[in-house]
């Protein structure tokens, strides 16, 4: 284990890290929390203490991280560093989170949710985050057919299109392994959560967009397909690299791959001939050699090349690939209206996110009430761009296609909530 010395020639770059924490019980963000950080190597040396605001974050904190070059090339040193946080608030279970991964140059995000304390002798909660994909030891994807042959409509198959579900059920562990724990996770938190564990932040655009569609059409392969619910399952997919795509519960996501996923979450890639998205298997490219998968190492130098993502996804699924785009997205009240609404617009759409945005501000008080109308003037705009800031959307102040989808996922969650209480 290093010492404080070695520790700090180490990390000669630094990156950010953002912590949101959420009461569950309330259904609301937690304000007034404390969080310490510690460096994972000397878990008593705490290097910052902050306190949550009212919307449940805290500020952003500068942390040490290895050199930049260190996630540019394989082979060479870690590339990130390691950092476990602590979450209390009176009455309600502390939670430690060990691991917490810092990229140079980029923000990572933290969302911790608090449950209420049952017993004052209760023991915190401790998540683990496991070693990224691209340094640790994980088993070899089981190759499987790209395109699955499908039952008749009779069969388990019952989606006429490929559908972004709400929810993705993800088993912690190999199919059979019947002790392994099921999580009910949001479909867009599950694609960032897997981004996150299998590639870097810090690589070209057009290399995250890559892998994040390819992340993307695996996933919804295996929901079109009923992969595992076909074959007497009660989940969706795991997260076993041998069988799917890595996925750890609680780990921290970077804001530039939850930007790329709000953007591109209802596409797939597919093929002439085909209804189902494509089943796009993928492997590291360096320990591991996969013909006909996408190579992240390699996708990471063509985007370097200036390669866009469609092209690099071409260079390993074939060239006679395309993008599609799902049908519908599973629990939003109204799709999206193909325009961006911003100061000048009028009409239903804009009703419909004044509606929902009052709806929010109940559990996030700093966005401010604004009247319905359906006409998008300031008040509108400072609303939008005060959501967008508490979750982690570019702050344009315009409703494009991922802020749409981001306050009808919102306002979809504090809706049950409220029905619930």
């Amino acid at each position: 284990m290093p010492n404080g010395n070695s520790f700090n020639q180490q990390l000669t770059a630094s990156g950010d890290l953002r912590i949101s924490v959420f009461a569950q019980d309330v259904g609301r963000p937690a304000s007034n929390a404390t969080v310490r950080i510690a460096p994972t190597f000397n878990k008593t040396q705490i290097i910052e203490e902050v306190v949550t605001d009212t919307s449940g974050r805290s500020p952003t904190v500068e942390l040490a991280a290895p050199p930049l070059d260190y996630s540019m090339e394989p082979g060479e040193g870690k590339p990130y560093s390691e950092y476990d946080v602590s979450v209390t608030m009176e009455g309600y279970q502390p939670v430690n989170i060990e691991g917490v991964q810092i990229l140079p140059t980029t923000t990572a995000i933290q969302n911790i949710s608090l449950n209420p304390l049952v017993r004052l002798e209760e023991q915190p909660e401790n998540l683990l985050i496991e070693q990224h994909t691209l340094w640790g030891e994980f088993p070899p994807k089981i190759p499987e057919d790209d395109v699955k042959p499908l039952p008749e409509t009779s069969g388990f198959v019952v989606l006429p299109e490929p559908v972004v579900p709400e929810f993705v059920v993800v088993h912690a562990g190999a199919p059979t392994d019947t002790s392994a724990q099921n999580y009910w996770i949001p479909f867009r938190d599950y694609i960032k959560n897997v981004a996150s564990c299998e590639i870097y932040s810090t690589w070209p655009t057009s290399t995250i967009e890559a892998n994040v569609l390819a992340i993307l059409s695996f996933t919804l392969n295996r929901v079109y397909t009923e992969w595992y619910r076909g074959r007497g399952f009660n989940f969706t997919i795991t997260n076993s690299t041998a069988f799917d795509q890595a996925f750890t519960y609680g780990r921290n996501i970077y804001q530039r791959i939850s930007e790329i996923v709000d953007y591109l979450f209802t596409n797939f890639i597919t093929r002439p001939g085909i209804r189902q998205p494509l089943f796009t298997q993928y492997c590291d490219g360096q320990r591991l050699s996969c013909p006909g998968w996408l190579s992240q190492w390699g996708s990471k130098f063509l985007g370097d090349d200036g390669l866009s993502s469609v092209n690099i996804l071409r260079n390993y699924y074939g060239q006679d690939i395309y993008l599609a785009q799902a049908e519908s997205v599973s629990g939003v009240p109204v799709s999206f209206p193909g325009v961006n609404l911003q100061v000048g617009s009028t009409g239903e759409a804009v009703r419909t996110i004044q509606t929902q945005l009052n709806a929010i501000s109940d559990n996030y008080p700093a966005i401010s009430k604004i009247r319905v109308d359906g006409i998008y003037g300031q008040q509108t705009r400072n609303a939008v761009q005060t959501f967008q800031e508490i979750f982690n959307l570019p702050q344009t102040g315009i409703v494009d296609f991922a802020t749409w989808y981001a306050i009808s996922n919102i306002f979809v969650a504090v809706e049950r909530l409220a029905e619930l209480v």
